[in-house]
């Protein structure tokens, strides 16, 4: 078999594992559930308001965005944890010294958090489906329209992800970037329309893939009337498409030179230095 198929496949097999034992580990489970029945109770307290004058429920246009942004946060700040516990454990050092291992790696990082970022979507959709009225996900081209958006969205956030986690070696280090991502979620339009926002922030949310991950999930799951609290009154696929996808080719020409660049620093005594310095802390 080829090298890089037989790498391919054990990532395959590795990601499925991983997948699978995320629902028997206590802390994926709670990192699973708690953060999207949060998000649900918070949008059925907006349920009463509506969205400017159209007398549309805020709590349901929420929704929408909600998945949006769950896809974004996925693919980075998930590859970004995996990448940086995995690296202070000794897992990426393991998968430096086999042939291909960095690329079998990768397979099964894609495919592990693939597998969760569904979960994690069908886990806000399903319910949201039975407490919030107006949604409109009853035709083949709203389905077409979320799978199109979710694939793309992960494409592009993915290697954004590896990249933020190469910057740390130290897991306590990384939720330094929940901040700014944070930040980047308030001016995104995902609970409030851009369109309501200071016209100085609208080009900036504009500028990230969580606004437009929240966009096409909009355009999948609402009527078409809501279209006119949007920027220019359109779903704006193509922009979406033209956005998302840059992010896609400039996450993949520069995630691997970062990777290969961390992979190349990973040694055991590397390894040995920073469990040192974890012992320090503790003690």
């Amino acid at each position: 078999m080829n090298p890089l198929a037989a790498a391919a496949r054990a990532g395959l097999r590795r990601g499925v594992i991983e997948f699978k034992q995320s629902f028997i580990t206590a802390q994926d489970l709670v990192g699973l559930v708690v953060p999207n029945l949060i998000l649900i109770i918070v949008m059925i307290f907006m349920r009463g308001s509506t969205v400017g004058t159209t007398g549309f429920s805020l709590g349901t246009m929420s929704l929408s965005g909600v998945l949006g942004m769950s896809v974004a946060f996925s693919g980075m700040m998930t590859v970004m944890q995996h990448l940086t516990i995995e690296r202070e454990d000794g897992t990426l050092l393991r998968a430096k010294a086999l042939p291909n291992g960095m690329f079998g790696y990768l397979v099964g990082k894609v495919v592990v958090v693939s597998g969760l970022t569904v979960v994690g979507l069908l886990a806000i959709l399903i319910p949201g489906l039975f407490l919030f009225d107006g949604l409109a996900f009853d035709t083949v081209g709203s389905w077409l329209t979320l799978i199109w958006v979710l694939v793309l969205g992960l494409v592009a956030t993915m290697p954004i992800g590896a990249v933020l986690g190469s910057m740390f070696s130290n897991p306590r280090n990384a939720g330094v970037t929940m901040l700014p991502v944070m930040g980047l979620v308030a001016i995104s339009g995902i609970f409030v329309p851009l369109t309501e926002m200071a016209g100085w922030l609208q080009p900036i949310g504009q500028l990230f893939p969580i606004y437009w991950l929240g966009l096409g999930m909009r355009s999948a799951l609402l009527p078409d009337q809501l279209v006119v609290v949007e920027i220019g009154q359109s779903w704006r696929h193509l922009e979406t498409v033209g956005v998302l996808g840059a992010w896609a080719i400039a996450g993949f020409i520069v995630a691997p030179i970062i990777l290969r660049r961390m992979a190349r620093r990973e040694s055991g005594a590397a390894l040995a230095q920073r469990r040192e310095k974890a012992l320090q802390r503790i003690t």
